[in-house]
């Protein structure tokens, strides 16, 4: 870790990418970490449901998207601190060639994910430094591993809700998906606040009082709104828990949301 990455790194504020990795049984967190989460999981117990679906939520669409639907390129935004299952062990594992770019803005998640992730010889795997808020950056830097003149499937699991204005991130959205061609998809999860509002915004809260940086949950809705202009996937916005789920997945509904939409 570099002297400018170490002094981005408050580790006396829990920061979600190491509450998400305390709460799958990781060990790359602090104190202050592994204090909110247990308070938050006191409080909200369904949030380990939450996380242990959202996981396996991503391991079944990178399977669709390689295995059933061809893709070849991914990128990974707000990747997270790495646990099992990352994306590119899932897509290299199915067609070993698959391009896997992982961008963060977590300097403790980059320093992790380069030291942990390594992908297969065939295919490659890349990691970038990047804040969603600025989409033209990240795909500028995707470009030294990715060809965007052939479909590639971009995931954004877990970090649109850190974008707080609703317009702002629908803004987001469409500059990266404008930067895809035809035949490209676009994944979404996403706090929802649909199945218990009163428990959706305590959560809510109690975040933004105590961790970083500050999220904000939308309903099912306004999460479908991000995939305007891109055919919606069956079973459309759902919990996570929801989407195609296969032999041995939760059946719960958690107010983790997702989509994935094809663009035409």
């Amino acid at each position: 870790m570099t002297d400018d990455q170490i002094s981005k790194l408050d580790t006396g504020v829990p920061h979600s990418a190491r509450l998400w990795n305390y709460w799958l049984g990781g060990k790359d967190n602090f104190a202050s970490d592994r204090a909110a989460g247990d308070e938050i999981a006191r409080r909200f117990p369904s949030i380990i449901d939450l996380a242990v679906a959202d996981r396996a939520f991503l391991k079944r669409v990178v399977r669709f998207l390689v295995a059933d639907q061809g893709i070849r390129q991914i990128l990974d935004i707000g990747t997270g601190l790495p646990t099992a299952d990352n994306t590119h062990e899932v897509a290299q594992g199915i067609a070993p060639t698959t391009r896997v770019v992982y961008a963060d803005n977590d300097p403790l998640v980059l320093t992790h994910a380069r030291a942990l992730l390594t992908g297969t010889s065939e295919g490659r795997t890349d990691y970038i430094e990047g804040d969603l808020n600025r989409p033209a950056e990240i795909l500028a830097a995707a470009t030294r591993t990715l060809d965007f003149r052939e479909p590639v499937a971009v995931t954004l699991l877990g970090i649109v809700h850190f974008i707080l204005d609703f317009e702002e991130a629908r803004s987001v959205i469409r500059e990266l998906v404008d930067a895809l061609p035809s035949g490209s998809y676009l994944t979404i999860a996403h706090g929802c606040n649909d199945i218990n509002r009163a428990e959706a915004d305590d959560i809510v809260g109690f975040w933004n009082e105590h961790g970083t940086p500050k999220i904000v949950y939308r309903s099912a809705a306004e999460i479908g709104q991000f995939f305007d202009g891109l055919e919606l996937l069956e079973p459309g916005i759902v919990p996570c828990s929801r989407w195609r789920p296969g032999p041995g997945d939760p059946d719960i509904d958690v107010n983790q949301y997702c989509g994935v939409g094809r663009k035409p």
